[in-house]
């Protein structure tokens, strides 16, 4: 069997942050992949800040893939005081290194259960590298928008503790600014501060978190509704001037099958309610991101098999994944990895080395099961 490890410390030493190109990533998984003779494409394209990225699809067999294992090749960046960062160093029966949980144990499972069973296998099957996932699943989209990467079940990669995950809530942003008119603050009434007309919408915003938005609510998830965060808020010039203007940032995680507008809707409402209120308040609202979730059902073949094969009942999570992309394209997506998410882009990230063995294990597994002979 070929070694995952190895492999592994090799994935590791390629510093493949997200501000990097991931190419030099794709070449490794390339060379190491050559043995199954698969037709590799690659989707390029250029970020926002001009770095050259690529979805590398691999596809093993003729026809649609019964199964396709899926990683996202980017990472989150690591501090400079980690200067061993990009060396896999084994402590304990962990394996520390950048990636090493988040994604790359998985994609050096996937390499190797491929490896290890394709002669066995007689059904197409494929894997998948994406990019800048980390970045809101940028290279996922780019494989949806280009109709790329159609499978009838994807088992994705994500740090899970191998347990299968198989639904997660939807992932919403948008930009909130509201515009007044700066004053002299010793005379209030020349002005409309536009910090207070923000507080107002979210205050309001808060009670219809509380209220309204918990009324629907989906068994299996925790919390079972939809929740709303304001997690960046700033305004004003200078203690003494009137509030020109405030912005805040709004994020939301939908129920899968809801409307992701549920609260874009809402907080436009809002604005123009304030708007009627105090005709010099200017709301502006930008949704930057609006991300569905995904949720496969329990039954379904591939969640049967996992549960079965790692012991452990399917799960679902509240984060985003690369799940809702994978079921756009018509598969049955489950989220699945070594290593536990709350150890994920920190310092000392770490997997444990006895769940990179089994998961590629059961990756092996889960080819023969849906691409043997």
């Amino acid at each position: 069997m070929n070694d995952v490890i190895t492999l592994l410390r090799t994935l590791v030493a390629v510093d493949s942050t997200s501000t990097r190109s991931n190419l030099p990533l794709l070449d490794v998984l390339e060379r190491v992949l050559a043995p199954l003779n698969a037709r590799c494409e690659r989707q390029r394209y250029v970020d926002a800040a001009g770095v050259e990225k690529a979805n590398l699809l691999v596809h093993v067999g003729q026809g649609l893939p019964e199964l396709a294992l899926v990683g996202h090749t980017d990472c989150v960046p690591f501090d400079v005081s980690w200067t061993d960062a990009l060396v896999l160093t084994e402590r304990d029966g962990k394996l520390y290194g950048r990636g090493a949980n988040d994604t790359k144990a998985f994609i050096a499972a996937a390499c190797v259960a491929a490896l290890d069973v394709h002669q066995q296998l007689g059904k197409p099957f494929a894997l998948i590298f994406t990019a800048d996932e980390e970045l809101g699943c940028l290279g996922a989209k780019k494989l949806l928008e280009a109709g790329l990467g159609k499978t009838r079940r994807a088992i994705i990669g994500e740090p899970t503790s191998l347990r299968p995950i198989r639904a997660n809530k939807g992932y919403c942003l948008a930009e909130v600014e509201v515009v007044g008119k700066e004053g002299h603050s010793a005379y209030p009434d020349t002005g409309a501060n536009a910090n207070v007309g923000a507080a107002r919408l979210i205050v309001e915003l808060d009670a219809f978190s509380r209220g309204p938005l918990r009324e629907r609510t989906q068994p299996g998830f925790e919390p079972p509704f939809t929740t709303l965060n304001v997690g960046l808020l700033s305004g004003g010039k200078a203690k003494n001037v009137i509030g020109g203007s405030a912005r805040f940032t709004l994020e939301w995680r939908p129920l899968p099958g809801q409307d992701v507008r549920v609260v874009l809707d809402e907080v436009e409402r809002l604005g123009r309610q304030l708007s009627q209120a105090e005709p010099r308040f200017v709301v502006n609202v930008h949704a930057a991101r609006l991300d569905r979730g995904y949720d496969t059902p329990q039954d379904a073949d591939v969640v049967r098999f996992l549960e079965e094969a790692t012991g452990k009942a399917a799960d679902t999570v509240a984060f985003g994944t690369e799940g809702p992309q994978l079921a756009a394209l018509g598969a049955v997506p489950v989220v699945f990895g070594p290593g536990d998410i709350t150890v994920a882009h920190q310092t000392g990230e770490f997997v444990p080395k006895a769940e990179l063995l089994a998961a590629a294990d059961v990756l092996r597994r889960a080819l023969v099961q849906f691409c043997g002979r």
